[in-house]
């Protein structure tokens, strides 16, 4: 397979003096079409949360970062303590086990800075639905197709790709810089938990999540949340003698599309481009146990979206007190509440704290490489910028990729912009390795 001839953007030739000895040299170091073929083999291993093939790629990364010649870091986690830990963001995927993953270069005495990615993806889904073997990358024009190729095997490819530049390149630099690849993104942020909890930290953190050229420095949260609705069962030929579970739901339904159009009536301006900031998507609803019987039972998940600042208590107090209500308002809910439960991931919001710096050595990396600055935006997911945040450390999203491809059949991401990209995250890592 051909990963090479991707078209390259157009883009305004840096000012002589917008580059550094240094800068130039990691550039000249970076290997595009070794990048291209990382990518590809990562899209390979069906690194699904939760499952063996996560660990069994994060193993292949401690050995290839280990060759490259970086100080590595490769554990196994203690599922049980981390657990207990005050702060858990939650899993939903089973898991036996699960290890954590950081590799570092550079032993100078200034900044430590973080490139961070995940390398779990969501399952593919129905296979049918894709062009392809999701497992199998597909060049098609300027695009690779894979599962994860978006979110966020991409990002992965260039954290990597960054790092062995600056290490081929021969320059040394006063700060030193470390990759933490994580597990467990996708189902509340384990991996990042364990990374942090182990004690790893730096001074600037840049996730490569997609950014669709963009500087990322909010995250909105994400709460699972369970609901079981009660009914009353019948023979499906007397309906009228029972009490449908799933009437009750539509009921329920009704009541949250009002919390939602409320909780969104006023946006931070960062969120402000979504039709929706903060979405309560209902994502599984299983209903009854008998085609012929009117369902005594249904249970349904789905997610609540958290406003920016805003304390998950609060979001989750809001939609168990709407729900409430509602029943309060039905003639059999009144009697039989619905159940309302908080399992799986639980992600709070986040935002960069200060980070001037950090913000500045991406925003003046892309204007040297392009001539055009980053809009700055928020995102209305929940991600790992909010533990790495909640430490006091500057972090922001700056990734290849648009997020409206990622989770989709055919998921992909553009070559040329993954190549893009990868060249200013390597001149805004030099920056700060050089103290900003």
């Amino acid at each position: 397979m051909t990963l090479t001839g991707s078209p390259v953007p157009t883009v305004a030739p840096p000012r002589p003096d917008a580059l550094s000895r240094a800068e130039l040299a990691v550039l000249d170091a970076l290997d595009v079409e070794a990048l291209h073929r990382t990518l590809a083999d990562l899209l390979r291993v069906p690194s699904v949360t939760g499952s063996d093939a996560e660990s069994d790629l994060l193993a292949a990364l401690a050995d290839r970062t280990a060759r490259a010649g970086m100080d590595v870091d490769h554990w196994r986690l203690d599922l049980a303590d981390l657990t207990a830990r005050p702060g858990f963001p939650g899993t939903e995927a089973p898991r036996q086990e699960s290890w954590g993953l950081v590799a570092t270069t550079g032993d100078g005495d200034g900044p430590t800075v973080v490139l961070q990615g995940h390398v779990d993806v969501v399952p593919p889904g129905d296979r049918r639905r894709w062009t392809g073997d999701p497992w199998t990358p597909r060049v098609a024009g300027p695009r690779l197709h894979g599962r994860g190729a978006c979110d966020m095997k991409a990002g992965v490819a260039a954290d990597l790709a960054v790092a062995e530049a600056v290490l081929a390149s021969g320059v040394r630099l006063p700060g030193r810089l470390a990759l933490h690849l994580v597990g467990g993104e996708e189902d509340g942020g384990l991996g990042a938990f364990a990374t942090l909890a182990r004690g790893h930290r730096g001074d600037a953190c840049v996730i490569t999540e997609p950014t669709s050229g963009t500087l990322t420095t909010a995250a909105g949260g994400a709460l699972t949340f369970r609901l079981v609705v009660a009914g009353e069962p019948a023979h499906g030929s007397a309906r009228w003698a029972g009490r449908s579970a799933v009437e009750h739901f539509v009921h329920l339904d009704a009541a949250i599309r009002e919390l939602e159009a409320e909780r969104n009536a006023v946006v931070d301006p960062l969120m402000a481009e979504y039709p929706v900031a903060h979405t309560i998507s209902v994502g599984t609803v299983v209903a009854g146990d008998w085609a012929s019987t009117v369902p005594d039972t249904l249970v349904a998940t789905g997610r609540l979206g958290v406003r920016l600042d805003e304390d998950p208590a609060q979001a989750r107090a809001a939609l168990e007190a709407r729900l409430a209500a509602a029943c309060a308002d039905h003639p059999f809910l009144r009697a039989h509440p619905v159940e309302v439960t908080w399992p799986g991931g639980q992600f709070a919001p986040g935002r960069t704290a200060g980070g001037a710096l950090l913000r500045h050595a991406v925003t003046s990396a892309q204007e040297a490489l392009t001539g055009t600055a980053p809009r700055e935006r928020g995102v209305p997911y929940g991600s790992d910028l909010r533990l790495y945040a909640a430490e006091g450390v500057p972090t922001l999203h700056y990734g290849p990729g648009d997020v409206v491809h990622a989770h989709a059949y055919d998921e992909y991401v553009d070559l040329a912009e993954l190549t893009a990209v990868t060249r200013v995250l390597a001149v805004a890592t030099v920056r700060l390795l050089q103290g900003g």
